[in-house]
């Protein structure tokens, strides 16, 4: 005669003690998800700028040349088609846009030029090649030379992949939520 094993289904008793330090961890990190993103911080997971913890930080002057910003992107055709193509993200502005993070680099009057790189006011932007397509291979078409308009920034990132106004051109300084400010963060 071969002996069998017989199991015992778990009971109430033998599951509530592991699921309750599993709900407790859940609902700790939606409170602190809550109070983090009511504070001014924000989780940034592009590569346009260091990964991590960032604080929205208030911006009581115009923007200047340098400032690295969080903007809501303003709600247009070529917005929804980056979103489309996974350039942007979902998120809490306007057009259910994410927020982006980039560096003013231009602000009203400078006159940007777009060729092979980008130039303001005739002198080389660092990290700012023009890309003829993205990553899988779709066409991009660069924005058009010009003066940055009044009320308006331009905007980069030095990351190789980064969508910025190469491809999407001036944003108005309406959009800006403030500084951004690194807490906890990793350049990989």
């Amino acid at each position: 005669m071969i002996p069998t094993i017989t199991r015992q289904r778990p009971t109430h008793e033998q599951i509530r003690p592991a699921a309750t330090p599993l709900l407790a961890a859940a609902l700790l990190a939606l409170v602190l998800f809550i109070v983090a993103a009511a504070g001014g911080f924000r989780i940034n997971m592009t590569p346009s700028e260091p990964l991590g913890l960032w604080r929205v930080a208030a911006l009581d002057r115009s923007p200047t040349v340098g400032d690295v910003v969080f903007i809501c992107p303003p709600e247009n055709d070529r917005m929804r088609e980056a979103r489309q193509r996974g350039y942007l993200r979902s998120g809490s502005c306007p057009g259910d846009f994410a927020p982006l993070i980039k560096m003013v680099i231009a602000t009203e009057g400078q006159r940007v030029e777009i060729s092979s790189a980008m130039f303001v006011d005739g002198i080389t932007v660092a990290h700012s090649a023009v890309a003829k397509a993205d990553g899988r291979g779709r066409p991009l078409s660069a924005f058009a030379s010009g003066t940055v308009p009044a009320g308006h920034v331009f905007l980069h990132s030095g990351f190789a992949g980064s969508y910025d106004s190469r491809y999407f051109g001036p944003l108005p300084v309406s959009g800006i939520l403030g500084l951004a400010q690194k807490v906890l963060t990793y350049a990989p």
